[in-house]
């Protein structure tokens, strides 16, 4: 069968029955529930053209599908109705909590990355910037708490601080935003 034929013929057991076959439904299910049981039959109509013999009893396919798909959306919804209000509660509690322990691992493995990726940059840093830069950073020490404990001036502690972030923002620049909001926090 062409395809020009094939929709043809669709759109013509469309406009012939689906009125018919809502209304079939409707009193199977309930009118909420019945247009989307004849969409979904008429979809798996369409799915399966090249196995379907639309000569032959297609009314009756029609029917019986609608038929078949409601009784089981029926029996679904009586399942999903004896649960009581408790049993619901405690799916939808577990469903949320591993919805939200999945994002707390993947933000916990990202932020192990990230760190790890700013450890190194901040480790391949020349040794003199690489001390200024964790003194200040990392053990909050003031430049001139700094320029005491390492006995140089506090212009040479803000050369190697400037050196050092140079450095970094250009290894970390695609980090930048981040890179701020982690000395920040930590």
């Amino acid at each position: 069968m062409s395809v020009n034929n094939f929709e043809t013929i669709y759109y013509g057991l469309f406009k012939q029955h689906y009125s018919a076959l809502l209304f079939y439904a409707t009193r199977l299910v309930g009118e909420d529930d019945a247009e989307d049981i004849v969409q979904d039959v008429f979809v798996e109509l369409w799915n399966n053209k090249s196995k379907i013999d639309f000569d032959d009893h297609i009314k009756s396919f029609l029917y019986k599908s609608v038929y078949t798909r409601s009784i089981n959306f029926l029996k679904h919804k009586s399942v999903v109705d004896s649960y009581t209000s408790e049993e619901k509660e405690f799916f939808a509690q577990k469903i949320a909590y591993y919805n939200y322990e999945n994002s707390e691992v993947m933000a916990r493995l990202e932020n192990m990355e990230l760190k790890k990726e700013i450890l190194s940059a901040i480790n391949d840093l020349p040794d003199q910037s690489r001390k200024v830069f964790k003194m200040s950073y990392l053990y909050e020490m003031k430049n001139k708490e700094i320029a005491d404990i390492l006995g140089i001036s506090l212009r040479t502690v803000e050369a190697h601080m400037y050196k050092a972030l140079k450095i970094l923002r250009v290894k970390l620049s695609h980090l930048l935003l981040l890179l701020i909001c982690f000395f920040r926090c930590v």
